[in-house]
């Protein structure tokens, strides 16, 4: 069979399962094909927001004044009945999420205290071209919808209209001209999410797929008919039979678009059978159907259900106020495609980025198609619906009435339970713990050694030598690493020093061509140890006044922002700093790290503020008496990687992050100035932004990258 004679819809799929299978091999080439799987995404973009603002403008502009009038009420009425149905069965879906342990390495997202939402400035287009320059999606559609009022009256439009519709079907050639290329695009998005995704991953996006493929047969087949078949006409199998055409071609290409004509007329013949003497009624499909292609209906709602699914698998615990942003914010931003507004959608819950190739792979393999499917069902029964309420026939069936609302109830939660159960007797084990305690050095590696403590009088040692002296002498530079500091210093699995901190003490030790002695100190003993000459160098330390009058600091190297561990639970309860400062009950852990005493006795006037020894503390049940705990950002996900039950919340408004620095002895202006120079040169190198990478934001491919 030659290929061209292959459908489409069957070559994305092989070349998704080809690319999937060659990804988990971790073969090279990686960051070509990711350049090419970003060029095909930013392709499929590129079409859309000219699409949805002229078919919005040539749908509109052509109506009559008084035609669009009579069906407006009554449409927007029925698309809100009927959306908020459907928002009842998305919400109701995460029932099916099992109760496993998630927790994120560290993001962007981790940090990022998303913007207060307006409303006006999302809809009101002050300067309409920056909206399409920004695909800010509910402008353009403002925008497009008043441009297409403004149309209406006008007299001698039907040459504009055909000049705009001319230039609409061309952007849809072109939107079918990129499809020619999607299997390439498509096999290079499989293999990059491949490469990113282990076993669990795709066991939880089975899950997803799982949930989303029970949720739309409810609605396709239960749910809307049945509604349809009680308060209309129209009969159950009649709306089946008309729609029936065009949900198999739209599951089978995986396009609601091009079954757009095919559904406008067998609604036509469906109306005009019921209502022949009613004028206009059977021309409502020519108008609702292509509009509800721009509109937040449909299939696209299922974009809400995949970031609850986000939500839930980055470890995120979802509060009643997050259901009701997800509603108000997150429906303005599905005017356009789902994948276009989907970065935004995973904002609303601080999920990380890296969850839109798990949104990219869903869709392509199954859940583009059963979003299809679904719009095809919404945009059949919307129609019928504003036809009857036009010829005021609605006729409610009592009988079918109470059977629907016993049935399809009890039918969808046992459906979403049963899939719990099921998914909760798969064999999963948590994950993150294994990722982050497994890591290795990435980079080369000196010969090291390890104390567990300091020699009992190391504290009394004096040296005049400087330490760049010092170190040349013996051979070797002797660092002091804190207990307790992950991220930055920790045991992997195989009982070997690592961190972010430690790798750079190495890369140090590299450039000074000498060896490397670690030693375990408390905090207190820093000071001590540094003014004796016994340790050359620390770990790294929060730039505070505190541990700047102990401490000369060498230039900072990293940041961290401040965050509060809690319980996932009582995340909602720490999102606002006013709130939490305002509160007389909360008893809040500080480590001895980050506790600055003039601070905290400013800033902590109501609650009380507990400075602890070791974050490891706040984990113990005798600290459960602490609520939550105030860390770095950084830190604060990797201990919620060690305790999945914790959660990482940045309340608003976001504070200044404090740099992080290594302390170095008081006196030694020349180790001060070589640290200076030396962390500059690796910061502009890109050698500290790749450990950070590696170690903090726990990117693995940059290892696979070197290692190669």
């Amino acid at each position: 069979m030659k290929l061209n004679k292959i459908p489409l819809s069957t070559r994305i799929l092989i070349a998704m399962a080809i690319g999937l299978i060659i990804g988990s091999f971790n073969a090279p080439l990686y960051s070509m094909v990711s350049h090419l799987a970003d060029a095909f995404v930013m392709l499929l973009q590129m079409t859309a927001l000219p699409y949805i603002s002229l078919s919005l403008i040539v749908g509109i502009g052509g109506l009559s004044a008084g035609k669009a009038k009579s069906a407006l009420k009554s449409t927007l009425i029925l698309i809100v009945l009927l959306m908020a149905l459907m928002l009842c069965f998305i919400l109701m879906a995460p029932l099916s999420f099992p109760n496993w342990q998630t927790a994120e390495f560290y993001s962007a997202n981790t940090i990022k205290v998303s913007k207060e939402f307006n409303l006006i400035e999302l809809f009101v287009p002050s300067n309409p071209f920056n909206a399409f320059a920004n695909a800010i999606i509910p402008s353009v559609v403002f925008f497009s919808v008043f441009v297409g009022i403004g149309l209406m009256p006008i007299k001698n439009k039907r040459v504009t209209l055909a000049v705009l519709s001319n230039l609409k079907q061309s952007i849809s050639n072109v939107s079918s001209l990129v499809m020619r290329f999607a299997p390439i695009g498509i096999f290079c998005i499989g293999w990059r999410a491949s490469s990113t995704l282990d076993a669990s991953q795709l066991d939880g996006l089975m899950i997803y797929v799982a949930s989303a493929l029970v949720l739309v047969i409810l609605l396709t087949f239960v749910v809307f008919p049945a509604l349809l078949a009680t308060i209309t006409p129209f009969g159950y199998r009649a709306i089946l039979k008309a729609s029936r055409e065009a949900m198999i071609t739209a599951f089978a290409t995986g396009s609601f678009f091009v079954v757009i004509p095919m559904i406008v007329e067998k609604t036509k013949q469906l109306i005009a059978n019921q209502y022949a003497d009613i004028d206009n009624a059977d021309k409502v499909p020519e108008v609702i159907v292509p509009i509800s292609y721009s509109l937040p209906v449909g299939g696209k709602l299922l974009s809400l259900l995949f970031v609850l699914f986000a939500a839930w698998f980055s470890g995120a615990y979802i509060s009643f106020e997050d259901y009701v942003n997800l509603v108000v914010i997150g429906i303005p931003q599905l005017f356009g495609t789902s994948t276009l507004a989907m970065h935004n959608l995973l904002e609303l819950f601080n999920v990380s980025q890296s969850m839109f190739d798990f949104f990219i792979v869903s869709e392509n393999l199954v859940v583009g198609r059963l979003s299809a499917l679904l719009s095809v069902t919404f945009a059949s029964c919307l129609p019928l619906l504003v036809a009857t309420s036009m010829a005021k026939d609605f006729r409610l069936n009592k009988r079918k009435l109470f059977n629907n609302l016993a049935i399809i109830p009890v039918i969808s939660v046992c459906a979403f339970v049963s899939l719990k159960f099921g998914f909760s007797s798969i064999s999963y084990q948590y994950q993150g713990y294994a990722k982050f305690i497994e890591r290795d050095f990435m980079m080369e590696k000196v010969k090291s050694r390890y104390l567990e403590k300091a020699p009992e009088n190391s504290e009394n040692m004096k040296s005049s030598a400087g330490v760049l002296t010092r170190i040349k002498d013996r051979g070797f530079i002797r660092v002091g690493y804190f207990r307790d500091d992950l991220p930055y210093s920790f045991h992997n699995n195989n009982g070997k020093l690592v961190g972010f901190d430690i790798e750079i003490m190495n890369q140090l030790a590299i450039d000074l061509n000498v060896d490397i002695e670690f030693v375990k100190i408390f905090r207190a003993q820093a000071k001590p140890l540094l003014a004796s000459g016994y340790i050359d160098i620390t770990t790294g330390v929060p730039v505070i006044p505190d541990n700047m009058s102990q401490f000369t600091l060498t230039l900072p190297y990293s940041t961290q922002s401040i965050a509060i561990i809690v319980k996932d639970k009582r995340r909602a309860e720490f999102t606002q700093w006013e709130n939490i400062l305002s509160r007389d009950d909360l008893i809040l852990g500080i480590p001895e790290s980050f506790y600055y005493k003039k601070s905290v006795e400013k800033i902590f006037t109501h609650g009380k503020a507990w400075e602890i020894s070791t974050p490891r503390l706040f984990f113990k049940p005798e600290f459960e008496h602490i609520d939550a705990m105030v860390f770095g950002a950084a830190a604060s996900s990797a201990w919620t990687l060690l305790n999945p039950s914790y959660t990482v919340v940045v309340p608003k408004p976001e504070l200044p992050p404090l740099y992080m620095a290594f302390p170095i002895n008081k006196n030694d202006h020349a180790f001060e100035l070589f640290m200076r120079n030396w962390i500059t040169m690796k910061q502009q190198g890109g050698t500290i932004d790749k450990l950070f990478n590696y170690w903090i934001k726990g990117d693995k491919s940059l290892a696979k990258k070197i290692s190669s």
